[in-house]
């Protein structure tokens, strides 16, 4: 089963996907439909509570819900429990919510916008671009977003080529780089930056961004070049790939003083932006 995981947003709170390419369909968190349904505050007992009402749905429960790999509120990878479009549908039934047509009209959308996007790849850019404005991003950072999603996905596309695994290797390689140029892991810098299930790069600086790209387009041009037969040859390469950054940081940081990596993340940069909007927006006392 080929699956490509991501985010999707219904009145911008996120659910978290998975598509299926072989059945060219998506899964969906039902945790996440849930939550932004009801507002409950203890999803699980929420769900027993439906299920304990609708017997039928209780019987067909293994059917509609399939165990799909996707990222936990730790930020790992688990197996949780996701319905396809139908089942989603089916559990809908059952849960008395004012969200629930809008929801229904939302998974409709959602399934025509991939079909179309497998036609038209430029759409799905598009699509990124307009969540991030909606999130309030500078246009500036989006560019810059959407430049690292192209570089990460041609070293990715490098990876695949040498026989490396989506999951643990990938997850591997991508902390040596990080580690390389910035001293941290992923687990470090998103603690560092005061993140959980947020996506780092999400949350990096344009500065931060660029340099993250450097790292990860170095690592493609290199294992290009010498060409790496084992995974811990990729390793080497992810190191050497991060380096290459990492002379470009401490250079920076010598002609302006300041550390390139910082706490700073979008979500505080966010807040501070709308705070100054509301009060530009309020109307002088007279």
């Amino acid at each position: 089963m080929k699956q490509k995981d991501s985010i999707q947003l219904f009145e911008d709170k996120k659910v978290r996907t998975i598509w299926d390419e072989n059945q060219e369909k998506w899964f969906f968190s039902v945790q996440d439909a849930v939550q932004i349904l009801t507002d409950s505050a203890d999803v699980k007992q929420y769900i027993k509570k439906i299920l304990s009402r609708d017997e039928t749905l209780k019987s067909n429960w293994g059917t509609i819900c399939t165990l799909v790999e996707m990222k936990a509120a730790d930020g790992k990878n688990r197996k949780i429990q996701a319905a396809d479009t139908k089942g989603l549908l089916r559990l809908i039934q059952s849960i008395p919510s004012p969200k629930a047509e809008p929801f229904k009209l939302w998974l409709a959308q959602v399934g025509s916008e991939r079909l179309d996007e497998m036609q038209d790849p430029e759409l799905s850019i598009d699509r990124a671009l307009e969540q991030y404005v909606q999130l309030g991003y500078s246009e500036s950072w989006i560019n810059q977003r959407l430049k690292s999603i192209e570089i990460r996905k041609e070293l990715t596309d490098e990876w695949k080529k040498r026989g490396l695994k989506e999951g643990v290797q990938f997850a591997t390689l991508t902390d040596i780089i990080t580690k390389a140029w910035s001293d941290k892991t992923t687990k470090e810098y998103k603690v560092l930056k005061g993140l959980k299930k947020e996506n780092l790069r999400d949350n990096m600086t344009n500065t931060e961004l660029i340099l993250n790209m450097l790292a990860e387009a170095s690592t493609k041009d290199i294992s290009q070049a010498v060409n790496p037969k084992t995974f811990d040859d990729s390793k080497k390469v992810a190191k050497q790939g991060g380096n290459v950054a990492k002379v470009a940081l401490k250079e920076l940081e010598a002609k302006t003083g300041k550390k390139v990596v910082t706490a700073l993340n979008a979500k505080a940069v966010l807040g501070a932006n709308n705070s100054t909007k509301k009060l530009t927006q309020k109307k002088p006392k007279k």
